[in-house]
């Protein structure tokens, strides 16, 4: 449990310092709706300014109409009415103003998060093997949705408060000085502690977020294991250990929110204090030392000095979220940059259609720098030809296979089909002729039918039901109540793993590939149904080249070639009667497994 706790406290990187490049470059994706936000931005300014004449036509009523002796009291109170039927159409149209701006800059956002997202989704679809090997899927997750969530709020709506309230504190400082230069040095008096204060947290503020975002990260990573694993929690009775575990996260999640929160929300009960006492001050100095100074402009200083530090609280806080955004927007394009290995060459061309001749030429691979899985292998396989890979764990035969697909690039050596270097070659035009079937099978949400077509998706019904018939797929899909149209759950969960593969057999074959690489294909599949699977493939393998690895040598006993690796060389080769005639390491091999039986 110790070795779990330390994997899921494993925390990224987000202490690199405030890098303005990273927003600069978001530009991008904000310059797409720069038309929408300018309308928002200009919305939200009208609604400011009508939201500014408050103090003045309080001070303009109080001086003018109420304290004014040549007006009688009908007068009085008929030009008050006038006065706050006025104020409350403009109120109303603020409000709409608002409203508006509201819809904008929400519909902005979700089409930033949109875009984000597709740009995202769109590389990680091309990044290779390797990266996904080495990242838990919850923290691939969390910053294509929490970080995108937090960064196109802030695109769409942080900026143009930013610009918004800096435009918002200085009408107010105008109407201020409009209204009393010595007022508004009272109401100044506070800025500058104020702003000691917010410079004094700013570092404490984006460590708290940058841990925040780590713990939740950490989190999604051991809830995303958890659920793909939960089978296998329940079969070892681990649910205790494992709620421990997720507790143990949760609690740290909660803790530092509570954190960064208390933090945050420390700014505005000093903008507060600051704000209270120069309110108090005002009525003081306007009252006892300024003699000058009317009722109704000390009331409209008064109502300016209360607007006038709310947008110096809400400038710190977007000050703190535009730290946040950078250091989110800094691992959004860490995953954009992330290079894409196996990528076609400035000179791929598309293969042409290919008859099925695969030759390796000295080839050399290694994971690991310095670490060989492929030792200068070489062979051919003629077209037609079935070829299947034998031998111990680790000896690279699902390495060859893959290198074949070009799931990974080599260190050396050319892989050849018909003669054409695979590395010259678009990756889609290679991969496009090869029917693929992995050792780990994978059944996606929707009908039995869609997952067969998967590969082909302009197959007609009755051609996936045909593949599906010559793997012996059709004996249970039939027996479902719709069918071929039956829904199956996310990851084919109402499915036994025979079922299972049988559909990702069809699917493999539904392709009609040159070339069919099958890894472990049959290895969820019963005796007896293996044994109906072997018939119809025999008729579905004629004319294509294939590479089997099945570690029931049964299943390959009748392929034209048997290859024996180990430690990423080829020990012995030929069909079965010749390997089992020379007694070496495949009749060893072959023995053991029908003693075993």
């Amino acid at each position: 449990m110790a070795k779990q706790r330390n994997k899921f406290n494993v925390d990224e990187e987000l202490d690199s310092p405030f890098n303005i490049s990273h927003l600069k470059r978001s530009f991008a994706y904000i310059n797409r709706y720069k038309g929408w936000l300018i309308l928002a931005l200009f919305l939200s300014i009208c609604a400011t300014v009508i939201g500014l004449l408050a103090p003045m036509l309080t001070q303009y009523v109080v001086d003018n109409i109420i304290d004014n002796e040549l007006l009688s009291s009908n007068e009085k109170l008929t030009k008050s009415i006038i006065y706050c039927i006025g104020y409350a159409i403009l109120v109303v149209i603020m409000l709409l103003f608002n409203r508006s701006r509201g819809i904008i800059t929400n519909r902005v956002g979700q089409n930033i998060i949109s875009e984000i997202r597709h740009d995202l989704f769109e590389h990680l679809q091309q990044l290779p093997f390797e990266y996904y090997d080495s990242r838990p899927q919850g923290k691939i997750l969390v910053r294509v949705v929490n970080y995108v969530n937090s960064v196109a709020d802030f695109l769409s709506n942080g900026i143009i408060n930013i610009i918004l309230e800096t435009f918002s504190l200085l009408a107010i400082l105008t109407f201020m000085l409009i209204q009393s230069a010595k007022l508004t040095l009272i109401v100044l008096a506070g800025l500058p502690f104020f702003m000691v204060y917010v410079f004094a947290i700013r570092k404490a503020q984006r460590r708290g977020w940058q841990k925040l975002s780590n713990r939740q990260s950490n989190l999604n990573a051991y809830l995303a294991e958890s659920i793909d694993g939960m089978k296998v929690t329940q079969s070892f009775a681990r649910e205790r250990m494992n709620y421990d575990i997720y507790n143990t996260l949760s609690d740290a999640h909660s803790k530092q929110w509570m954190r960064c929160v208390g933090i945050l929300h420390s700014m505005f009960p000093v903008s507060h204090l600051f704000g209270t006492f120069s309110t108090v001050m005002l009525y003081f100095l306007g009252a006892f030392v300024f003699q000058d100074v009317t009722v109704g402009v000390l009331l409209g200083m008064a109502g300016y000095c209360w607007r006038f530090w709310q947008p110096i609280n809400t400038l710190g806080r977007l000050w703190n979220n535009l730290q946040n955004a950078v250091a989110y927007l800094e691992r959004i394009f860490q995953v954009i940059d992330e290079p894409i290995a196996i990528d076609d060459l400035p000179d791929a061309e598309p293969l042409p259609a290919i008859k099925g001749q695969v030759e390796f030429k000295n080839v050399v691979f290694e994971y690991e720098e310095n670490t060989p899985i492929l030792k200068n292998m070489s062979f051919i396989a003629k077209p037609g030809e079935s070829i299947a890979f034998v031998g111990p764990t680790g000896s690279g035969k699902t390495t060859t296979v893959n290198l074949i697909s070009r799931f990974y690039d080599l260190k050396s050596g050319e892989v050849l089909i018909d003669g054409h270097d695979i590395y010259h070659a678009t990756i889609a035009s290679l991969r496009s002729q090869m029917g693929i079937m992995l050792q780990e099978t994978f059944i996606f949400s929707g009908t039995i039918m869609d997952n067969i077509k998967y590969g082909r998706l302009d197959a007609t019904d009755e051609e996936a039901m045909t593949a599906a018939k010559a793997v012996s797929a059709d004996r249970f899909i039939e027996q479902f109540p719709k069918g071929y149209y039956t829904e199956v759950d996310e990851r084919g969960a109402s499915l036994s793993a025979g079922q299972r593969q049988l559909i990702s057999f069809a699917r493999t074959l539904l392709a009609d590939p040159k070339i069919l690489i099958l890894d472990e294909a049959t290895s969820a599949i019963d005796t007896k149904t293996e044994i109906l699977v072997q018939k119809g493939l025999a008729a579905l393998l004629a004319g294509r080249t294939s590479f089997i690895i099945a570690h029931r040598l049964s299943t390959i006993k009748s392929c034209d070639r048997i290859m024996y690796l180990e430690n990423g060389e080829i020990i012995e080769s030929g069909n079965h009667d010749e390997l089992i005639e020379k007694k070496g390491a495949y009749y060893r091999l072959y023995t053991s497994q029908l003693s075993n039986e």
